[in-house]
């Protein structure tokens, strides 16, 4: 047995052993229970342990005080389709099925939903964590298929679903409906559909934008629900959160959290999206919303005394929002990093992730080792017991521990651009009117990627592109500049 083999092995085998007191022990050979919470749009800078000064998040601050930070981990692409893809199939975007953001309809409300699906068989967190025992319950927002396609939920490893199959309708938290498995559940007072996306010339009328059922409070409703009910066995529960993922929608008696002087002007929807009068407090509230969520699914893991034999991780599909009424120079969202949701510069990659597990994942700790959604499938393999698998990432078991780890290239393209991260560098080469323009940083000299060091360097940039390149395999859904250079 190789060193690597035998600190996964026995570092997996010791995460079968509760340690801290005031709940029954578990037998040896329980199946630890996981629990992957995933912010939309949630910036680097956007919670209080990880430099946010605005924004109430004290659930996430106390999971930081008793786990652990990555402060180097990085989505799987800086928009939603694809990231989650990589998160679930454990392939970056140089090897992904699904590499962007790519619509099956449009956005009226008798549009076919859904986006590019995942091809059947494809394999999943969650249909490995299925065969090994795992029930297994997907709830939120899905984006890898729509209906009548073999992209849902159901056929991908989940036990249940609930939530949004389309990641467009997920644009309006008061949507006339959401989906439980493979059937619609029409939503109480939500009967009369509105779009997510208008503008208006007063501001008045803004109560038009809402409805009686906050989608929000549905989906975690039935997310508690499962928890509850299989709080005797093994469970695996993928809670994708809408928050704070534009349109600006939130119960008006959450804004009070925060100061009216903020917003000397509403939002009319000018930058798309929906119109709010209290843009600020409102974007703040859902941020402090989706803290809440994070609250009550702690609660539930400790109210049926399984939060020992639970591991939570807590992170966010990609940088934030720039549009929609969003303030990151207000909220200071990137954390001073360069770029924001749909740039592959860090504020749109890098992403706050806090890991709780008590008396497994030491408490008040960080750790910088270089990490990717793609490393998620080999991690929760090997927690669960499971025979290893066949991934874009490694095991970041060793980091859970305390451990770094070695140091490898991190790949990544979307659209016309692809970067490369191998250790302090970070390459970028974007596809523009005047041919392919290369940047070069050190990041642990320049972390907010302001020196372009590639003409200073030429046998690197030649060295990281090569790297890159062998990285990646040409897709036939999703075309990239980058293949005239494979070809």
């Amino acid at each position: 047995m190789n060193k690597i083999t035998y600190l996964l092995t026995t570092f997996a085998l010791g995460f079968y052993i509760p340690t801290v007191s005031g709940q029954n022990p578990a037998p040896a050979t329980e199946k630890p229970n996981i629990v992957f919470i995933l912010a939309d749009d949630l910036g680097y800078g956007e919670i209080g342990c990880f430099g946010q000064e605005l924004i109430q998040t004290p659930t996430l601050d106390r999971l930081a005080v008793e786990g652990m930070k990555l402060t180097e981990h990085y989505s799987g692409s800086p928009v939603c389709a694809s990231s989650r893809c990589t998160l679930l199939t454990g392939k970056h975007t140089g090897n992904a099925i699904i590499r962007n953001n790519r619509e099956l309809g449009g956005w009226g409300a008798e549009e076919p939903e859904g986006q590019f699906p995942l091809p059947t068989g494809t394999p999943t967190i969650s249909s490995m964590l299925q065969s090994n025992g795992y029930a297994t319950g997907a709830f939120g927002k899905w984006g890898l298929g729509g209906p009548q396609t073999t992209g849902l939920p159901n056929d991908h490893g989940f036990d249940e679903f609930y939530g949004y199959i389309c990641q467009r309708v997920a644009h309006n938290y008061y949507p006339t409906h959401l989906w439980k498995n493979s059937e619609k559940e029409m939503l109480k007072g939500n009967e009369e559909w509105f779009s997510a996306h208008q503008k208006i010339e007063s501001p008045v009328g803004f109560e038009k934008f809402s409805g009686q059922t906050y989608a929000p409070d549905r989906i975690l409703e039935e997310t508690i629900s499962f928890i509850d009910t299989h709080a005797k066995e093994p469970f695996f529960v993928y809670f994708a959160s809408i928050i704070p993922h534009v349109a600006l929608q939130i119960p008006d008696a959450e804004l009070d959290l925060y100061p009216e002087d903020w917003d000397a002007e509403p939002y009319l929807g000018q930058k798309g999206y929906l119109p709010h009068p209290r843009p600020r407090a409102a974007y703040a509230a859902m941020i402090t919303r989706f803290d809440n969520e994070v609250a009550s699914i702690v609660e539930a893991l400790e109210r049926n005394g399984v939060a020992d034999n639970t591991i939570v991780i807590v992170t966010s599909d990609n940088g934030p929002s720039w549009v929609g009424g969003v303030d990151m120079e207000f909220f200071k969202s990137s954390g001073g990093l360069r770029g924001r949701k749909a740039q592959l510069f860090e504020g749109g990659i890098k992403v706050p992730t806090v890991v709780w597990w008590p008396g497994k994942v030491p408490a008040s700790t960080t750790n910088d080792s270089t990490s990717a959604f793609w490393d998620w499938y080999p991690t929760l393999a090997s927690i669960a017991g499971a025979k290893p698998v066949e991934s874009d990432g490694v095991s970041l078991v060793p980091v859970l521990q305390g451990k770094d780890l070695q140091t490898r290239g991190l790949y990544w393209e979307h659209g016309k651009v692809q970067a490369f991260r191998d250790g302090d560098w970070k390459l970028l080469r974007a596809n523009n009117k005047d041919g392919i323009e290369v940047e070069l940083f050190n990041l642990a000299s320049d972390p907010n990627e302001t020196t372009n060091l590639a003409s200073f360097k030429p046998e690197l940039v030649d060295k990281l592109t090569k790297a890159a390149m062998a990285s990646r395999t040409k897709s036939s859904e999703f075309q990239s500049f980058l293949d005239k250079d494979t070809e």
